[in-house]
């Protein structure tokens, strides 16, 4: 049997991030090797996963990024607020973060195939599992492109917004917009970006309210449009009354900054939902 000593157990640990003595152990089993060592905390990273799999990860932190016209929004998922304030944690998910923006993957499955210090991110997450002990994963990635995109990141880092717009924006009404859209959570720009089957839904509800509140069936339509024109007030954005001035909606706040500012797009993520 080879003999273990302190310089290779201080190699795997920062190789693996794995605690002093699984890197003991993994070196003691693997009689040595270094790359059978870190298989064995890699499997036992797979273990804790497999047996954590049914397990909710709903903490975390959510970060963007915002750069020559595009922005990335990425969130890292745990299952402790503990976890989710620790400082390398943090320094991961700004990782795959800054990752995400270089490589700019297309969906979260692709994200996890990229490489991260000489290892897939997928690999590293499930280090980490077997590492921390907790379900970690990430839970959200998108990117968004305009001419303009402004980021908004809440204070506990558990809300992240990025909205796009068709010019440069002033930088207030750009953090005002981002905050916006953080506080109210609208579900399109405009009505006419409302899906099809999102509006139908609505009417239906409208006309079911006013059905069980006793209204006549020759006037449903007209209420349920009633109720559908509040929901666009409510969820769209630039109809949505603005948090600074109720006296406003965020389409005449956008107009009195710049009569040709348009808001292109948006993303909303929250752990909180």
């Amino acid at each position: 049997m080879s003999t273990i000593n302190a310089a290779d157990v201080s190699k795997l640990r920062k190789a693996t991030g794995a605690g002093m003595m699984d890197c003991k152990k993994a070196l003691s089993e693997s009689d040595g090797d270094f790359d059978k060592a870190i298989d064995i905390i890699r499997k036992r990273g797979q273990l804790v996963a497999n047996k954590r799999a049914d397990r909710e990860a709903t903490e975390g932190v959510v970060l963007a990024k915002v750069a020559d016209n595009k922005g990335v929004m990425v969130s890292l998922n745990c299952e402790t607020d503990f976890v989710a304030k620790n400082v390398d944690f943090v320094k991961l998910a700004e990782s795959i973060l800054n990752l995400a923006f270089s490589k700019y993957p297309a969906n979260i499955e692709e994200l996890k195939s990229l490489t991260l210090d000489s290892k897939t991110v997928a690999d590293i997450l499930m280090e980490q599992i077997g590492i921390i002990g907790e379900k970690i994963d990430i839970g959200y990635y998108d990117k968004i492109e305009a001419p303009a995109v402004v980021p908004y990141i809440h204070m506990d880092k558990k809300l992240a917004t990025l909205v796009g717009f068709n010019k440069k924006v002033n930088e207030q009404v750009g953090k005002d917009v981002a905050m916006q859209v953080a506080a109210m959570a609208p579900v399109a720009v405009d009505r006419t970006d409302v899906p099809k089957d999102i509006i139908e839904k609505e009417r239906e509800i409208g006309r079911e309210q006013a059905r069980m509140e006793g209204k006549p069936e020759e006037i449903l339509d007209k209420i349920a449009e009633g109720k559908l024109n509040k929901f666009f007030k409510e969820f769209t954005l630039l109809n949505q009354e603005f948090t600074k001035d109720s006296k406003k909606t965020i389409a005449q706040y956008l107009k009195e900054s710049d009569t040709e500012l348009k808001v292109t797009g948006f993303l909303r993520f929250s752990l909180k939902q």
